[in-house]
Order: C-alpha cells, then sequence, then structure tokens
C-alpha cells in the first residue's frame, strides 16, 4: 500500500460522492430526521453501503475495459433499446439538474433575506454554467480540488447545525446500529424507502465509470488493474464515508430538534424570536413537516439567524457542487450512446435550458411550497431510472467476454441480482405510494399503463 498511489488515484470518488449530498438528499435527511428521529439512521447507512458496492462495479468497468457504461452499452445494446435507455438516463440527469437549480435557487432566496425571488435564484442558477466551464479549461485535478473544497464547505456549515444542537450520542448509535423503527406508521416507512431512492442515483453509475478513464492505467497488465481497482475503491470508501458523516449531521439535527415538534410549538418560537417566516408554520396542531426552506427558517427561529445563514450556504454548496457532476454525466452519456460530440457548452445550455424551464414557471407562477414539492416528484422520477444504470452495469461486469478475468464470481452475480431486485421493489412502493397520493382515477389509469410498458423494459434488460 502507498499513500503517494492513492493520492494519485484521489479524485474521481470525492467527484461520484457529490449526488449523495445534492439538495434532494439533504431534504430527505431533514424529512427523515424530522419524521422518525433517529430511527432511520441504519437505513442511511445500509443505503450508502449499497451505493458504495454498485459504485464500485462501474468502476470497475471503466478500468478494465478502459470504456464508460454508456459506451458499453453503445456496444451491447440493439439500436431501438439502446436509445430508449438513454432518453430515461437523460430524464434522471435532467431531474437531478432540477433539484440542483431548486436547492441552489431557495439558498440565495434565504441567504438575501428573501430580496432576491425564488424566480431570480433560479436565473441566477444559470450564470453557474459558465463559471464551471471556465473552471474546466484549468484541467481536471484543478477542477477535482474545487469540488473538495465544496465538500468541506458542507462538512463545515452542517457541522456547525450539529455542534450547535448536539444530538443526543446514545440514540444516534442506536439509530445507527440497531435496525429498528419503532411505533413506525406508514409515514416513516415513506421516509425509508425516500431515503434509498435519494441516495442511489441512476446517472452516478454513468459518472463513476468514466472518470476512472482520467487516470492512465496499463489494461495489458493484470497487476496494474488490479492495483487501480484497489486505490478507487478505497478512494471510494473515504469519500461516501465522508458523504455519510454529513448526510449524519443534518439527520440527527432535525431529529434532535424538531421530531414530535407541531406548527404551534414551532410558531410560538418564531413568534417569540420575531421571525420574518413565523408565517411558515400556521399556529395548529399538526405535526411539522419541513422542506429545506423550512428547515432553514426553523434553525433560524430556534438557533438564531447564524443558524439560518450558514444552512443557506451549504445548502448552496450542495446544489453548486453538484450542477458539475450532472453536466459531465450528461456529455459521458450523451457521447457514448449516440457518439456525438457535442462542445460542453452547448451540452450544459441545453440540459440547463430543459431543467431551468419548469422550475421557472413553477418560482414566478406558484409559491416555495410547491418549489420543494416538486422535490418529492423528481425523487420519484429518479427512481424510477433506477433499473436503467443497475441493470446494465451488473451484467457487463458479469461477462467474461467484456471483463476477461475480472469478471463477477457467482457470489456478485447473486447478491447484486438480489441488491438490484431490492431496491427496484422499494422503489416500485415509493412510486405506487406517490401515485395513490394523487387521489385521481385517469392518474390511476395512466400510471397502469405506463407501468406495464416500464415493467416490460426492465424485463427485456434483464
Amino acid at each position: 500500500f502507498s499513500f503517494r498511489k492513492l493520492w494519485a488515484f484521489t479524485g474521481p470518488g470525492f467527484l461520484m460522492s457529490i449526488a449523495y449530498l445534492d439538495p434532494g438528499n439533504i431534504e430527505s435527511d431533514l424529512q427523515s430526521g424530522a419524521v422518525a428521529g433517529f430511527k432511520l439512521l441504519w437505513v442511511l447507512m445500509l443505503a450508502t453501503i449499497i451505493g458504495l458496492l454498485l459504485q464500485r462495479l462501474a468502476a470497475r468497468l471503466g478500468v478494465v475495459t478502459g470504456l464508460h457504461l454508456a459506451e458499453v452499452c453503445n456496444r451491447q445494446y440493439q439500436k431501438v433499446p439502446r436509445i430508449i435507455l438513454w432518453l430515461m438516463v437523460e430524464l434522471a440527469i435532467i431531474g437531478s439538474d432540477m433539484q440542483e437549480v431548486i436547492g441552489s435557487a431557495i439558498a440565495i432566496n434565504l441567504l438575501s433575506m428573501g430580496k432576491i425571488p425564488l424566480w431570480g435564484g433560479v436565473l441566477i442558477t444559470i450564470a453557474d454554467t459558465f463559471v464551471f466551464l471556465f473552471l474546466d479549461k484549468y484541467g481536471l485535478r484543478k477542477l477535482e480540488a474545487f469540488f473538495g473544497f465544496l465538500i468541506t464547505i458542507m462538512a463545515l456549515t452542517f457541522g456547525y447545525e450539529y455542534v450547535t444542537v448536539r444530538p443526543d450520542q446514545g440514540k444516534l448509535m442506536q439509530g445507527l446500529f440497531i435496525p429498528y423503527c419503532q411505533n413506525c406508521g406508514t409515514p416513516q416507512l415513506e421516509q425509508a424507502v425516500g431515503i434509498v431512492g435519494a441516495v442511489i442515483m441512476p446517472h452516478n453509475m454513468y459518472l463513476h465509470s468514466a472518470l476512472v478513464k482520467s487516470r492512465q492505467v496499463n489494461r495489458a497488465n493484470k497487476r496494474e488493474v488490479q492495483e487501480a481497482n484497489k486505490y478507487f475503491f478505497i478512494e471510494s470508501c473515504i469519500a461516501l464515508f465522508v458523504s455519510f458523516i454529513i448526510n449524519i449531521f443534518v439527520v440527527t439535527v432535525f431529529a434532535e430538534a424538531f421530531f414530535n415538534k407541531t406548527n404551534a410549538d414551532v410558531n410560538s418560537v418564531c413568534v417569540n424570536a420575531s421571525s420574518p417566516h413565523s408565517s411558515l408554520f400556521p399556529n395548529n396542531n399538526e405535526t411539522l413537516e419541513v422542506d429545506i426552506y423550512k428547515g432553514g427558517a426553523v434553525l433560524g427561529c430556534y438557533f438564531g439567524p447564524a443558524a439560518l445563514y450558514i444552512w443557506a450556504i451549504g445548502i448552496l454548496a450542495a446544489g453548486q457542487s453538484s450542477t458539475m457532476t450532472g453536466t459531465y454525466s450528461g456529455q459521458f452519456v450523451m457521447e457514448g450512446f449516440l457518439n456525438l460530440r457535442w462542445s460542453r457548452f452547448a451540452r450544459v445550455l441545453l440540459t440547463r435550458s430543459i431543467a431551468i424551464t419548469p422550475t421557472l414557471l413553477v418560482a414566478i407562477f406558484q409559491d416555495v411550497e410547491h418549489l420543494t414539492g416538486m422535490n418529492d416528484f423528481l425523487n420519484v422520477l429518479m427512481s424510477l431510472q433506477l433499473p436503467f444504470a443497475l441493470i446494465p452495469v451488473l451484467t457487463f461486469t458479469s461477462l467474461p467476454s467484456v471483463m476477461n478475468d475480472f469478471a463477477n464470481g457467482l457470489f456478485w452475480k447473486v447478491a447484486g441480482g438480489l441488491l438490484i431486485l431490492l431496491i427496484c421493489c422499494i422503489n416500485m412502493y415509493f412510486v405506487v405510494a406517490y401515485v395513490m397520493s394523487l387521489n385521481h382515477i385517469a392518474l390511476y389509469i395512466g400510471a397502469g399503463i405506463l407501468s406495464v410498458v416500464y415493467l416490460s423494459f426492465v424485463a427485456y434488460l434483464v
């Protein structure tokens, strides 16, 4: 083992880990803390471990073949299923981009004390595109260092909230290592499912398999390939451990401070603190429901304005850092599936325009409630796209014709297959629960027809 070699291979894993820290994940964290307290921490840990094992497969595919997942899909699938697969992955990337836009807009609104409206925040995020394109010209290592800086900001800001609130360490350990959920009902179960759906991102498999290609490996030398696989896996473990700690900060802050709180409890504290956000919480005995925006507001009411602004900085760092990883994913996916070599500028402009248009319309004509409600819909959309990354990555890493001596053994094939089945079942439950909450017969019928088409395509990939 050599620390110098580990440093040489460090970078791709941290870029990949940003998908575990995007605004959609942060919202899922704070909701699970507020709804279930410390009881779902073990689900978060399990989801992160599952994510790590799947990322390992994606990284191995890139290291061994010298091709990323989209390029292998292009070679292995027929034209029609390949195009359908590409469209599904693009949907996932656009959905992720929308969450980043929403998170950034809310953070800008909070930081400006409401002076910059939500639609203004959405427009400001367009500028991100050009900033990151400018940074990209200075080389990948500098960009990786910049992402390391943004992750550090998230660790410090959410860590500040953790130190301020001082969660109960005994309950934290119990929640992490004892898989239980005493007195849990449907809301808690839905939160558990939501954690898995938010943590494991479909486009991240395509991204990680491509990022590892940035390091030179002699693929004719089996020992070098083994060494690269080892160091990339160690780096992924470190990166996902850091992201896991940051996620724990968010869950435990809201579990300690806001679990079992009612709107009336929060309203009285906000009124006493002369908070401009007290109107967000009606004076009734309904259980408090929080999202990224309300989360910042309640932290400000209970722990002072500093807590609100530091929270907003953390959310802004989460939105900004996940922007570029989505851009990279989109570029690799388009190049791999379609052999189209667009400039990164054109590529970013297209996906960002598609992502910003509906978000901007909601921000202009609706309020922050609808904007955060859009996040729930986007989590469902991501869940639906998961099989279109997980099935190909397990399939190709199990084929000796693709992986040679590095093909998955029987254990990985069986365990990977069961893992993917479990994740797909969990996410189908999430989707069914979401559709049932819409309460409209036409939507039920439409969802039923789409489900048949969807499951048929999944069955084809299997």
